[in-house]
């Protein structure tokens, strides 16, 4: 089993250390390096292939050449020329030679990738190191470095592969990518490229005549049949062979007989993945975004049977996932990595924290790491308006009000605090804000969370001046023969709602106490819309709309002041970077 992977000069990562395990899930935001890890583990196992089939039981020579990798051998990352492979594209380096001449050599920048693991109780540490060559090609050879800081390695110097090493294999599986209707028997080798080319699509019928094939003898085919039938209630047919060596591969539902191309996307990503497992005993999985096509029940169900016939078969499961599902089941019982900011893990931090995580989400714990702190709101409505009287006003909180870690708790202070002081057991550094209806009790103080609340009613009051509701309709149709009836209709309806003397002065208390969205533009706009034939097209969920239609000087200057409490705690927060 592996349990520890460092990481320099590779891909997106500089220097990067992450724990292994039995199980281990990968999660994060896209683009964030979950997939790099995944490459880097089927990149050291290119490399010690590559090392034992030339190098295996030769003395170590002095100057120790490396052995020859062609980019077009590295079925599991393929990219169009090896520099790809260095971080930033960066494989060599200026330095000042100590000689008179004073001229400026290069040197290789190099990859280094070193595995721990413990086999049969003995613990090993396996390092490689890549030279760049050219486009096509790079040098890989054991590394001969004292040992890295926070990595146990029992040799000062690698000069040979470790036994334990060299028997590791691992496998590497991208995502279902759909099922072609026809597909022929492959090589193994042509099997293994098709996978790192993600054109799993036509693999699966293979893997799954693998295992029924080498099952014969064992019952791999009927345990693995028999799981998918409890799965999904189909019954699989054994693979056959048809004319030019075509698969055949059908099943049985409701007592039909249907070729695997009728299957859905669910039960073709669930068969991929066992029959990946089944035909790799004793291997390191690899898995990119396993949960993909799988919907939530499914999700749970699929890791659990997963990392259960792993460990039964003696195999390793290394996966990255976007789902939240995965998340949690993995807390409970294993290795979660977070990719927010720099690979860490998230599941052992205490008692406290956990239950935190555990009660309110990891994908919560994300976004607090991403963006540092959090908005609390009535519901999103309340969220497009700020974000309306923003870019109306030009106001410099549009910018964290664009993507802002928000959580919507009905109006209450007390949900906020809850959710707020639970997630800052596992962020210490989180900051937050939260806005409310206008409260009759006072607000609570708060330690990070600054409590607020409108003097109004609610934020609909701040949108609903005549001028804004009579400047909208007479913008439905611009230019249009109907725009001034509409007008005139809409004028009609406010002076039927509001009393004389708030319709005369701005400031009457009618605009702060009326319940803006239930009391008067609900039943107004329902109106209106009747009055002209037409279905009831603004709803509270469209209300933000209004502010497109206000003068910044009809924006009250309160509006502004939650604008720069909002923008004052979003320059507080610390995103999750290092």
């Amino acid at each position: 089993m592996l349990t520890n992977l460092r990481i320099r000069n590779f891909k997106r990562f500089n220097n990067v250390e992450i724990e292994l395990g039995q199980s281990v899930v990968l999660v994060g935001p896209n683009n964030s390096g979950k997939t790099t890890v995944l490459q880097a583990l089927a990149l050291w196992e290119v490399g010690l292939r590559a090392w034992n089939e030339k190098r295996s039981g030769r003395a170590a020579p002095e100057k120790r050449p490396g052995v020859t990798i062609n980019r077009r051998d590295l079925v599991p990352i393929p990219v169009p020329s090896a520099d790809l492979l260095w971080r930033g594209v960066h494989v060599r380096e200026g330095e000042r030679a100590g000689g008179r001449d004073g001229k400026t050599r290069t040197r290789n920048i190099r990859i280094e990738i070193a595995v721990s693991g413990v086999s049969e109780g003995e613990e090993w540490t396996c390092g490689l190191e890549f030279d760049f060559s050219n486009e096509e090609s790079f040098v890989c050879r054991p590394l001969r470095l004292p040992g890295y800081e926070n990595v146990q390695v029992r040799q000062a110097r690698f000069t040979t592969i470790p036994e334990a090493a060299a028997k590791t294999r691992v496998a590497y599986l991208p995502p279902m990518s759909g099922l072609s209707d026809r597909e022929f028997i492959k090589r193994p080798g042509e099997i293994a490229f098709l996978i790192g080319q993600g054109q799993t699509a036509q693999v699966l019928r293979n893997l799954c005549f693998q295992i029924f094939e080498s099952g014969k003898g064992s019952g791999a085919w009927v345990d693995f049949s028999d799981r998918i039938r409890r799965l999904f209630g189909v019954v699989l047919q054994p693979p056959k062979i048809a004319q030019q060596d075509q698969i055949i591969m059908e099943y049985q539902e409701n007592g039909m007989t249907l070729d695997l191309s009728c299957s859905g996307r669910g039960l073709q990503q669930t068969l991929l993945l066992l029959a990946h497992l089944y035909a790799n005993p004793g291997t390191v999985l690899v898995l990119d975004e396993p949960d993909a096509h799988l919907e939530i029940l499914r999700q749970r169900q699929t890791y659990e049977l997963l990392t259960k016939v792993a460990e039964r078969q003696g195999s390793q499961i290394i996966a990255a996932s976007h789902s939240e599902v995965l998340l949690n089941e993995a807390a409970d019982r294993d290795i979660v990595i977070s990719f927010v900011g720099s690979p860490h893990r998230i599941d052992d931090r205490g008692n406290q924290t956990a239950k935190a995580l555990k009660e309110f989400g990891y994908e919560d714990y994300y976004q607090a790491e991403q963006r540092g702190w959090v908005l609390y709101l009535e519901g999103t409505t309340d969220l497009a308006i700020l974000q309306e009287f923003a870019e109306k006003l030009e106001h410099p909180a549009a910018e964290f009000l664009s993507a802002p870690f928000l959580k919507t708790v009905c109006n209450s202070p007390q949900n906020a605090g809850k959710h707020f002081y639970g997630m800052r057991e596992a962020n210490r550094d989180l900051v937050g804000i939260a806005l409310f209806d206008r409260l009759e009790k006072p607000l609570p103080p708060g330690d990070g969370l600054v409590y607020q609340s409108w003097r109004r009613r609610e934020i609909e009051n701040y949108l609903c001046a005549p001028n804004v509701l009579i400047s909208f309709a007479g913008s439905e149709i611009p230019g249009g023969l109907f725009v001034k009836p509409r007008k005139e209709l809409m004028e009609r309806l406010i002076a039927d709602r509001v009393p004389r003397i708030a319709l005369r002065d701005p400031n009457d208390p009618h605009w702060s106490n009326v319940k803006a969205t239930d009391d008067f533009l609900d039943l107004l706009f329902a109106e209106y819309y009747k009055q002209q034939g037409l279905p009831n097209l603004m709803r509270k969920t469209d209300y933000y709309e209004l502010a497109r239609h206000m003068e910044r000087v009809d924006i009250v200057p309160e509006v502004v002041e939650k604008l720069d409490a909002i923008l004052a705690v979003a320059q507080r927060a610390k995103p999750r970077t290092e």
